[in-house]
């Protein structure tokens, strides 16, 4: 028996991802970088973290996170199989996304603890998704899969459904997304750029964060 209801499983994931109009995209590679580079984003306003399981250290470094800053709403990327699901909750996450979905991703969210996001790309993703009892999704990849006039088109047929689109959005192009009613925030890494994490630069990340916290003001809706 599913935990979840449609209505139920939308509000939660509307409840977290609503608190900022960007959800930064982070590949951890080094475990002692999570908190501080965790402190530099919530500390400017962008208090919910998408940790990506493409590194060795993505489930420390959310488990670390969730203890030693309170602030920030973590969740765990690249969800790819049902034990990453169940890791992701193990880790004390507070919500897990994919970059795409499968049957059995679908049946093992079906009874997590925690919410999980699957990401679609067209309508017939969509259908498949409202389904099984989903009405929020990543649309991924963004940019090539079509980007705002997709998801403007998408506001047609399917008016329940909101998306947190990712893939291809930067700082010039993250306003016209946000100005969808369709969309609930953004993902992307762009206030996150390589070298200033490599630099350990939190002070320019926090900068970029700041500014990318105050989309949600640019723009009318």
């Amino acid at each position: 028996m599913s935990l979840w209801t449609p209505d139920a499983r939308a509000e939660r994931v509307d409840a977290l991802l609503s608190r900022a109009p960007v959800l930064p995209v982070l590949a951890i590679e080094h475990l002692e970088d999570a908190v501080p580079l965790a402190r530099a984003l919530v500390d400017a306003g962008l208090p919910v973290l998408e940790v990506t399981l493409r590194t060795a250290v993505a489930l420390d470094a959310v488990a670390r996170i969730v203890v030693e800053v309170p602030d920030a709403v973590v969740g765990v990327g690249t969800v790819l199989r049902p034990e990453d699901l169940a890791a992701a909750d193990t880790a004390r996450a507070a919500f897990a996304i994919s970059p795409g979905a499968t049957d059995a991703l679908y049946a093992a969210a079906d009874t997590a603890c925690i919410p999980w996001i699957p990401a679609v790309a067209s309508a017939s993703d969509i259908m498949r998704g409202l389904g099984h009892g989903h009405r929020r999704f990543k649309f991924f990849p963004a940019a090539s899969s079509g980007g705002t006039g997709a998801l403007r088109a998408f506001g047609g047929p399917f008016p329940q459904v909101r998306f947190c689109p990712t893939g291809g959005i930067d700082a010039g192009s993250a306003p016209d997304y946000l100005a969808l009613r369709n969309v609930v925030t953004v993902g992307g890494s762009w206030m996150v750029p390589a070298a200033a994490l490599q630099a350990r630069d939190w002070a320019a990340i926090g900068r970029l964060a700041r500014e990318a916290a105050m989309l949600a003001g640019s723009v009318a809706r």
